[in-house]
């Protein structure tokens, strides 16, 4: 591939209304990329030939299992779908990462060509990487593959807002190598599309709900109605209720929740609701509830510079909360990164030669330093191990600032 890099959409761009800024701290700019597609002498810095004969990859997992992957539609019968009430009860769709024997299953899709589009076009990349192109990203988990032996901690990913489930691929696939289940979630509506039984893609019409009202306190209805999803995820994968085919391997004494943006948001509500989660992470996400209730519960706070510096965050409740946590606790701000860097756009957005100038943190150290920290603050808190990348700064993480207390 050309060298030459270009810029990402503006990742902090804010959307025009207030409403939708706050579920989701930096929604891209429509038109940045075709106003920053090209190199200064009007060369395409990467060539239509390559952008459409490119093969994008997720990286490695590092853990020492094979990662299977079970794709599972849930439904809550109890509740109505909050924005499209006429659809009936609240649906879900859950990838299942899990730790996988050796030489099982076999290669599995990152996401439909569709949704690829849809997600695209959401960026303003549409016309940038082709949508055959970023669906046939090569993942790593493996359909059908045989469980491994044992029981496992399980984590509970919500991704951001408009953001579809897949975002969030590399690090699940991280983490269930590491010897962790883990579930994604995608909540109906909420994305810029997902793909649902019957050929169905739901698009986002919370967005349009959010856009269409003034009325303050979206990003709370929104958190509220996720942690419920979150909570529901649990049942159907733990005790009696459990459905998943491979339920079994999942310790239900050792559950963790997170997410990025608003999902993160989200992690921190399931945990004021619902006991079973004993330690909770946010990657970059405004809060819109209290931290109340935890009882000594463990929470990750993991943002930008920009936003997530103490003292000078800009509405986005983080010293508010960190104030209220009352147990184990980190805040870390990770210099040179953006709203997405805990995500899999920057890694794959690296492959294509995009780059976002307020956000120069590569897609190498974006990945290494999610997974990391991610994988360390869940093996300290589920499994008990203690973790000194935890303890303070590292001289292999620079980026990294820390607040304790």
């Amino acid at each position: 591939m050309n060298s030459t890099r270009k810029p990402l959409p503006t990742l902090r761009g804010r959307a025009a209304l207030a409403t939708v800024a706050a579920l989701a701290l930096s929604l891209p700019v429509a038109g940045t990329a075709a106003a920053s597609a090209a190199t200064p002498n009007g060369t395409d810095a990467v060539s239509a030939s390559e952008k459409a004969s490119a093969r994008l990859q997720l990286p490695r997992p590092t853990g020492p299992f094979t990662v299977g992957r079970d794709t599972l539609h849930l439904v809550d019968k109890s509740r109505k779908d909050p924005w499209v009430p006429s659809a009936g009860a609240r649906e879900l769709m859950v990838s299942m990462y899990y730790p996988g024997r050796k030489g099982s299953g076999h290669p599995t899709a990152y996401t439909s060509e569709k949704e690829a589009q849809l997600l695209l076009e959401r960026w303003d990349l549409d016309k940038e990487i082709p949508a055959a192109t970023y669906a046939e990203t090569r993942a790593f988990a493996r359909a059908g593959a045989k469980p491994a032996h044992g029981r496992f901690p399980l984590v509970v990913l919500s991704p951001g807002f408009t953001a579809p489930r897949s975002t969030l691929a590399h690090l699940a696939e991280d983490l269930a190598s590491r010897g962790f289940v883990v579930a994604t979630v995608d909540h109906a509506y909420e994305s810029t599309g997902a793909a649902f039984p019957g050929g169905r893609i739901l698009t986002c019409e919370a967005c349009e709900a959010c856009e269409a009202t003034s009325k303050p306190g979206m990003g709370k209805v929104v958190t509220e109605g996720r942690a419920k999803d979150l909570s529901y995820v649990l049942d159907q994968l733990t005790g009696r209720k459990a459905t998943w085919r491979h339920s079994g391997m999942i310790d239900a004494e050792r559950i963790g929740a997170g997410g990025h943006s608003i999902g993160g948001a989200a992690a921190l509500a399931t945990m004021t609701t619902d006991p079973r989660v004993r330690a909770g992470l946010n990657m970059d996400g405004s809060f819109h509830t209290k931290p109340a209730g935890l009882k000594g519960r463990p929470f990750l706070m993991l943002g930008t510079e920009v936003q997530h510096t103490p003292g000078v965050e800009d509405g986005v409740n983080w010293d508010e909360t960190w104030q209220g946590l009352d147990g184990w606790k980190r805040w870390l701000t990770v210099k040179g990164s953006g709203h997405f860097t805990f995500t899999d756009l920057p890694v794959l957005a690296d492959q294509v030669g995009y780059t976002d100038p307020e956000a120069p943190l590569s897609g190498e150290r974006s990945e290494q330093i999610t997974r990391s920290y991610v994988a360390a603050f869940y093996e300290q808190h589920l499994r008990g191990v203690p973790q000194p990348l935890l303890d303070g700064p590292t001289p292999g993480n620079p980026e990294i600032t820390f607040r304790h207390h």
